[in-house]
């Protein structure tokens, strides 16, 4: 595996004296067959809560993390999970039978569920600091020189939580968050030589907006499209399409001046195309100065691709490029993320792979750590050309972190850098479809047991034995929103599709007699099939 070493100083700062700590425990972190250890998983949404709630079923995504439940594969790691609500008994049994050659009771035994009893709009980290007795039970239930913590996202609440629990925290200091960001994105991008849309700094009002995207046309007079992004916007959600065609008479190419153009401008920004749900220009332009915003160039072309890179910091210092992906969008103009494909075209995964190591390396100079992705558009530009332009840095977990993990802890197999392949212990190459958003109305109603029944029934859980099926998630959302995750895996791309659309054709089967819902299916929204034009 590909990986650069990035040394550093010595440290004062309590938090990162305590995250120093991680360096000694690192080959136990890693899972080998020796491993002994105690593993925190706080799952807390850490972010703008607003923004949160233009997620629909938010408030089951503290399940994206069970996939941790698969490290009590080794007999003698211990894993304290806490919940702002208790999780469905059915849903923990899924995950623990999916451990291969673990009695269920041994790994039960080794899994204490934590829960604050608080299903209030706010941060599980900080529900968690309010409960004093709570916080000592989970310090009285580990391990303190043989513990770890592992989280959503990091902000100083789970920086404090670390602290006063004496549990390292395996993610990036809060301090480097802001890397994250939009316009923090911009900045590792223009440092490590990545290219990516023009655009600008973060400003905080309608007006500084509306002058910034004045300026950006002039730097570009043929465009016709402009994207706003709130700077800690998640998934999409925060993004809005602003189109200059109805005002094109103040192109910069012709006769009217800057004042002109920016006031123009500022007369389209209330009829932003939003691509979240019900947002409205009164609530974004409020979010403006509250959250700060950029404004980029729309990236054209006819045939675009969404693909991602993932990749780690380890408390070594060395980056290693773990996985791409492609992405599957959705929302009025596919900016909304709905799932994704792995891995990458192989017409350009290597390509991914090198952009990915360029923006770590500049990560790792700043100090960040464990997971980081970079979401790209890709243009075709013909004879198997693809020009790339960097969107996004997410230092966090993110909707691609969960199914590569699942794979990896599921089949204990290995991703190779030379093909950007992941292949099995047998040797066999995996491929996986995976989404956070298979949702229609008629699955409305149906509890995790029911879900469990239709599993059973028709036999669509993951077989450890042939390493081929679909694992579940999110399933705490069936019930009010009709909405479930899973990550169908395959030996092939076609036998993952096979495999996907399965499991939609018998939970269509199963619920026919609710009320139907015209939510289209993932290649509805930019692909005439799920793999149609891919290579491997």
């Amino acid at each position: 595996m590909q990986i650069v070493n990035i040394s550093d100083g010595k440290e004062t700062d309590p938090f990162r004296l305590l995250q120093s700590t991680l360096r000694d425990r690192w080959q136990n972190i890693e899972g080998s067959t020796n491993s002994d250890v105690d593993i925190l998983v706080v799952p807390s949404l850490s972010i703008d809560q607003r923004e949160l709630r233009k997620v629909e079923g938010y408030e089951h995504y503290e399940e994206r993390l069970l996939f941790s439940l698969i490290r009590l594969w080794n007999p003698r790691n211990r894993l304290i999970y806490v919940t702002s609500v208790p999780l469905h008994p059915s849903i923990i049994d899924y995950y623990l039978q999916l451990l291969p050659g673990i009695p269920f009771s041994h790994a039960r035994n080794r899994l204490l569920l934590l829960s604050t009893y608080d299903s209030s709009l706010k941060p599980l980290s900080q529900k968690i600091l309010e409960r004093p007795r709570l916080l000592n039970r989970i310090r009285q239930a580990l391990r303190l020189d043989k513990s770890f913590m592992i989280c959503y996202n990091t902000t100083p609440l789970e920086s404090e939580l670390s602290l006063k629990l004496g549990v390292p925290l395996y993610a990036a200091d809060p301090k480097l968050q802001i890397w994250g960001t939009k316009s923090g994105s911009r900045e590792i991008f223009a440092e490590s030589g990545v290219p990516h849309p023009d655009g600008s700094q973060r400003v905080w009002s309608a007006e500084d907006l509306a002058q910034a995207a004045a300026e950006l046309w002039e730097r570009q007079p043929t465009l016709t499209r402009m994207v706003v992004k709130l700077n800690e916007g998640i998934s999409g959600e925060g993004n809005a399409l602003l189109d200059l065609r109805p005002i094109a008479e103040f192109a910069p190419d012709g006769n009217s001046s800057h004042a002109q153009r920016v006031a123009a401008i500022s007369d389209c920004l209330p009829k932003l195309r939003f691509q979240a749900k019900q947002e409205t220009w009164e609530n974004f332009s409020e979010r403006i100065t509250e959250l700060g915003a950029i404004v980029e160039a729309f990236v054209e072309g006819e045939i675009k691709r969404s693909p991602s890179v993932q990749g780690r910091i380890t408390p070594l210092g060395e980056v290693e490029i773990l996985s791409t992906h492609d992405q599957i969008l959705g929302g009025p103009d596919g900016q909304i993320y709905l799932g994704c494909r792995f891995p990458a075209d192989k017409a350009y995964r290597m390509q991914l792979q090198q952009l990915g190591l360029k923006v770590g390396k500049k990560l790792a100079e700043k100090g960040a750590l464990e997971r980081f992705g970079v979401d790209f558009i890709a243009v075709d530009r013909g004879n198997g050309e693809w020009d790339f332009q960097a969107i996004e840095i997410n230092l966090r977990k993110g909707g691609t972190t969960h199914p590569f993990m699942t794979l990896k802890l599921l089949t204990n197999g290995r991703y190779d850098l030379s093909t950007g392949l992941f292949y099995s212990q047998q040797g066999r190459p995996k491929y996986y479809i995976a989404t956070d958003n298979l949702h229609k109305e008629r699955y409305q109603g149906l509890l995790p047991n029911d879900l469990m029944d239709i599993i059973a029934q028709h036999r669509l859980h993951f077989d450890t034995g042939t390493e081929t099926g679909t694992v579940f998630h999110l399933m705490g959302c069936l019930s009010q929103f009709g909405k479930l995750g899973l990550t169908s895996i395959g030996d092939s791309p076609q036998q993952a599709e096979e495999i996907y659309n399965k499991v939609v054709k018998v939970l269509d089967e199963e619920t026919s007699g609710n009320n139907s819902s015209n939510f289209p299916s993932f290649s509805e929204y930019t692909f005439p099939t799920i793999w149609d034009g891919f290579s491997c």
